[in-house]
């Protein structure tokens, strides 16, 4: 199979006349530039590599609307995770899957090729394991092959309610399991690994793992798998740590365990100068999910400091109040300005561009933390890639193509997706839109008529 461009992003830059080919496992083959358009071949104008959304709670997109309703008292994050909690505990596999595959269908229509599924509805409404340890994970992974989009299962840790290994609340009973559990999770995605699947893990956060569990984990999955953890998404969080350890959590962590670049820390919002730093030099990834950061009141990534040490970073759609990495991107930058209240923030001296610098960065750092070969158009990489469309007077020629795709307004540029070597979005339109779409107005009808 392939595809001409006349403008394609490549790793190196914006290449003309470029010929990609990719083979049935859905791997690019060959990608070349400056090639002569052969006769029969479809042609497109503007296309790039699909983004990573690095950060997936899938069972969250049922949410949405739901939370925006102010309490009696103080709304934050923490009166959010309670509202969370009660969906949690009324969706079934099946409802898990309907509700994945949506979400999935609206982040390839958007732009994301791949995701990072942090996956803790491990038992069953009432807290007993099903007879399959690993039967939410595969409805997910289910709800993705409906879909097309690839995936990075990282089935999470969650033992405690909070510092000091503080039992569960009864409303977490769904999440509840130990290493030993997560691993047979591991254990029985194992033949479903493939180009488009990939298995790690994720201790939840320091709240809900202790330091000799985490060891425990990483120690026992092997050193090629991603890792990924929530980390010092709020200042509560942080007081907590700093009662219990005498550090904040990076500090925390980093001084008790080695971290290198299998590991992705989810948020990471407040942290000192010396956490800075040391998440920088270890190569980590920093997972950033700015619309839901906002959603919840998280606070602000200090995301320039980050990156004068060479930090790096992808973003996520988290609870899925936007499913559009296009949004991520633009609000990741314009927090910062609103911040410093200065512009132009995230570039580097290599790249001037701002829409070229994010989209560039947050492909590298999705990739890395996806632990899959993406994001980018070259040989041996998955064949994901997305078309612009050329008619739309947004869409320029480069070098302005990726600031007017980001901050260019609302409409959706994105006119069709190939995900792993197949077209699953032609004309804006998902090739299963309206068959998932339908079970997932009825999963929603089914749970709304449930108790809350």
């Amino acid at each position: 199979m392939k595809l001409f461009a006349s403008h394609a992003l490549l790793p190196a830059g914006w290449c003309r006349n470029v010929l990609l080919a990719w083979d049935d496992a859905g791997r690019f083959t060959a990608v070349t530039p400056d090639a002569v358009a052969p006769t029969g071949v479809e042609r497109a104008e503007y296309v790039l590599p699909g983004m990573v959304n690095l950060h997936s709670h899938s069972f969250q997109r049922a949410l949405s609307g739901l939370t925006e309703i102010a309490g009696d008292g103080p709304d934050s994050f923490w009166t959010w995770r309670d509202l969370m909690y009660r969906t949690a505990l009324r969706i079934t596999p099946a409802q898990m899957e309907a509700i994945a595959a949506q979400l999935f269908v609206e982040c390839l229509r958007h732009g994301y090729t791949s995701v990072c599924e942090f996956h803790y509805l491990h038992r069953a409404p009432d807290g007993a394991p099903y007879g399959d340890v690993a039967e939410t994970a595969r409805r997910v992974l289910a709800g993705a092959a409906q879909a097309g989009i690839g995936i990075t299962m990282l089935p999470v840790l969650y033992r405690h309610a909070g510092f000091g290994a503080k039992p569960l609340r009864d409303e977490q009973r769904r999440f509840a399991s130990t290493v030993d559990d997560v691993l047979a999770i591991v254990a029985a995605l194992e033949p479903l690994r493939s180009p488009l699947v990939e298995v790690g893990v994720a201790p939840h956060s320091l709240r809900a793992a202790s330091i000799d569990d985490i060891r425990a984990l990483v120690g026992a999955v092997p050193r090629d798998r991603p890792i990924h953890l929530h980390i010092a998404e709020q200042e509560d969080e942080v007081r907590q740590c700093l009662a219990h350890a005498g550090r904040r959590p990076v500090s925390f962590l980093f001084d008790t365990m080695a971290v290198d670049a299998r590991w992705c820390f989810v948020h990471a919002t407040h942290l000192d100068d010396q956490e800075v730093a040391a998440l920088a030099a270890s190569g980590a990834v920093v997972g950033l999910c700015p619309s839901t950061e906002a959603n919840l009141g998280d606070g602000l990534f200090p995301l320039a400091p980050f990156l004068r040490q060479g930090g790096r970073f992808g973003i996520g759609s988290d609870s899925h109040v936007s499913t559009s990495p296009v949004e991520e991107l633009r609000w990741l930058e314009y927090g910062q300005r609103l911040a410093a209240r200065r512009r132009n923030l995230a570039v580097s001296r290599q790249e001037r561009r701002v829409g070229d610098y994010l989209w560039q960065s947050a492909l590298a750092g999705g990739a890395q933390a996806a632990g899959r070969k993406v994001g980018a158009l070259a040989a041996g990489c998955v064949a994901d890639l997305l078309v612009l469309d050329a008619a739309h007077p947004n869409v320029a020629p480069p070098p302005a193509t990726l600031n007017g795709f980001v901050f260019g307004g609302n409409d959706n540029l994105v006119q069709d997706v190939l995900a792993g070597g197949r077209w699953v979005v032609r004309g804006r339109e998902h090739v299963a839109q309206q068959a998932i779409a339908t079970r997932f107005r009825s999963t929603l009808a089914e749970l709304r008529e449930l108790p809350s």
